[in-house]
């Protein structure tokens, strides 16, 4: 089969993504045989290709979200058929969906109903897993998957005592689905931060109710706003060169839930606050033995929420075809800094 892959890290600028034939993929029993009609397209993604290599002789294949049709079953794999529609993630220990097919363990795939094209299916899983585990994480461990647990009459799965949550970066397919989905399941005042007029708004599109701009002085925006201190902040970016004014607007014993911790960060702003820091990935359930079949049962969720009107995908750009140009071009968006919503590329 056809297959993007690489060898060694690479900048943007030397690009060495190659379309080259593979082996087809070998299915676990757990495993579902999935031909992949469209992928989503990650900042995660390109850091990843430009800081990690392929063993000796080795290639690598990325891409973690993904939308196709299953073309066969594992023996252990329950709940899905030849045919079925799905969209899903993967594991990143294994060869990743930038190909013709992929084998995925079933536990972190869901069904898109028919009403959801396989581009905007392939827009939700990475960013809606990854705002869901971080915004609703106290309510999975928990296992209350219905509702209100803490009696405050929101169906959701905050803290109690989280009314006011900042999110950094609305305009991406994290920040974007967050506030999407804080609308929908809680009462929370949800203000959202961008920096560009059409990044502002889409944040308020989405449903954040006020914005504001992260280059700029956020606490006396936010003052200005009439909103003195938050209980939760979501940083989908830049989070070590913003931890200053984050532990500025933080009450005490807030919370602070971050997504892009890759290097040093000086907790030392955070610890006169009382903070819980709150770290999230969502490949954690295959590295560090989480509750996997959990986010399938997210991912259905989402896709439920989507059919109905209460997320809206977050597609904005469709690529045609799986090719090095594609991707070429996915790639530069991606790294620009200055994209909304999600690239995708349909097969």
């Amino acid at each position: 089969m056809k297959a993007l892959a690489y060898e060694k890290a690479h900048p943007l600028d030397a690009f060495a993504l190659e379309l080259v034939d593979v082996a087809e993929p070998r299915p676990r029993d757990a495993d579902l045989l999935v031909g992949v009609r469209a992928v989503g397209i990650n900042p995660g993604e390109t850091a990843i290709r430009r800081t990690r290599s392929a063993e000796p002789g080795g290639r690598l294949i990325l891409g973690w979200e993904f939308a196709g049709v299953v073309e066969a079953v594992g023996p252990d794999a329950t709940g899905f058929a030849v045919g079925d529609r799905v969209m899903g993630t993967g594991d990143m220990a294994r060869d990743g969906a930038w190909a013709e097919r992929l084998s995925v363990d079933h536990r972190v795939v869901a069904r898109i109903p028919d009403r959801l094209s396989f581009s905007d299916a392939a827009s939700l899983p990475i960013g809606g897993l990854t705002a869901w585990e971080a915004l609703f994480r106290d309510r999975d461990r928990h296992g209350d998957r219905d509702g209100d647990r803490d009696g405050d009459g929101d169906r959701d799965g905050l803290a109690a005592g989280i009314d006011r949550v900042l999110i950094v970066g609305g305009a991406g397919g994290v920040g974007t689905l967050a506030t999407q989905l804080l609308k929908s399941r809680t009462s929370a005042l949800v203000v959202s931060t961008a920096s560009r007029p059409a990044s502002r708004e889409w944040c308020t599109r989405a449903g954040a109710d006020a914005v504001v701009d992260h280059t700029g002085d956020v606490p006396g925006q936010l003052r200005d706003a009439g909103v003195d201190r938050v209980d939760l902040v979501l940083s989908t970016a830049g989070t070590s060169g913003n931890i200053g004014w984050i532990a500025e607007i933080l009450r005490p014993f807030g919370h602070l839930a971050a997504v892009d911790l890759n290097g040093p960060l000086d907790l030392g702003p955070l610890v006169g606050k009382s903070v819980s820091l709150h770290t999230e990935t969502v490949f954690s359930s295959f590295m560090a033995g989480g509750d996997v079949a959990g986010q399938g049962r997210i991912l259905a969720e989402l896709a439920a929420d989507a059919v109905a009107g209460r997320i809206r995908p977050l597609t904005t750009t469709v690529l045609g075809g799986l090719s090095v140009d594609t991707m070429r071009t996915a790639h530069e968006l991606a790294e620009s800094g200055r994209t909304i919503g999600k690239t995708v590329i349909a097969m």
